[in-house]
Parts: structure tokens; sequence; C-alpha cells
């Protein structure tokens, strides 16, 4: 088994995938519309989906904004430096949640930003121990 991708939905297609490629560096996979059921499909990620878990985005036409709720938590990525991504990401107008640095209860260096539609997504150094 592997997991294959992870699916958000999106109020402004275009917006989202402008972040997910200009500011977190992931790369547009493939795109497919859905006249019929009014949504379309996009899939980002940082290498092909025969061997890599990928993020659906999914924006149904007719809807602009989503509630989050309180079920969801957040999307994890693996950077170099949390300290510099998170400089690159206020560098595009990116919103940063919480500064890099070593997490509460441990000593992994973490940051959390915000895509547009509000999702939060982890920054993680490759040496984190916890």
């Amino acid at each position: 088994m592997r997991l294959l991708h992870t699916m958000l939905r999106v109020g402004n297609l275009e917006k989202s995938i402008a972040f997910y490629q200009n500011v977190l560096g992931m790369k547009l996979l493939r795109r497919t519309d859905y006249p019929e059921g009014r949504f379309t499909l996009a899939f980002l990620g940082y290498g092909d989906e025969s061997n890599t878990t990928v993020l659906e985005l999914t924006h149904n036409w007719d809807t602009e904004h989503y509630e989050l709720g309180t079920g969801f938590g957040h999307l994890a990525i693996e950077v170099d430096d949390v300290y510099r991504a998170c400089d690159d990401v206020r560098a595009q107008g990116g919103k940063i949640l919480r500064e890099a640095g070593p997490m509460k209860q441990g000593s992994s260096i973490l940051a959390f930003i915000e895509d547009p539609d509000g999702y939060k997504i982890e920054f993680l150094s490759p040496d984190r121990r916890d």
C-alpha cells in the first residue's frame, strides 16, 4: 500500500496553484476540468505521482469559500532550512503563522504558514527528532 494524495477543496484554483507552485516550489502535474460536474482537479507535487505522494486541489466552480472545520490539522513539508523557507515565503507575500524555531516540547525546528484558503502547512527540518 502507498499513500497517493491528499485532497484540499479550494475557492480560487488559480490563486492556489500559484501559491503551491511559486511559494512552495511544487510542480503542476496534471489538471482536468469536468464541465458536467462543474469542478476541476489539479494535482501538484515534488515528484512524479508514480512514486511520491501529491496534493490534489479540487475546485467546485460554484463555491468560492469553504469552512475549514476542526478535524483537519495541517500538511507537513520537509525543507532543508526552516528559517530560510520562512524568509522565502515572507518575501513572496505569504503568511507566517508561527516563526521558525524549536518545537515547544522538543528540539525539532519547525514553522507554520498558511495557504490562500487558510490551510495550515508545517515546515520541518530534515534532522527532526520529535
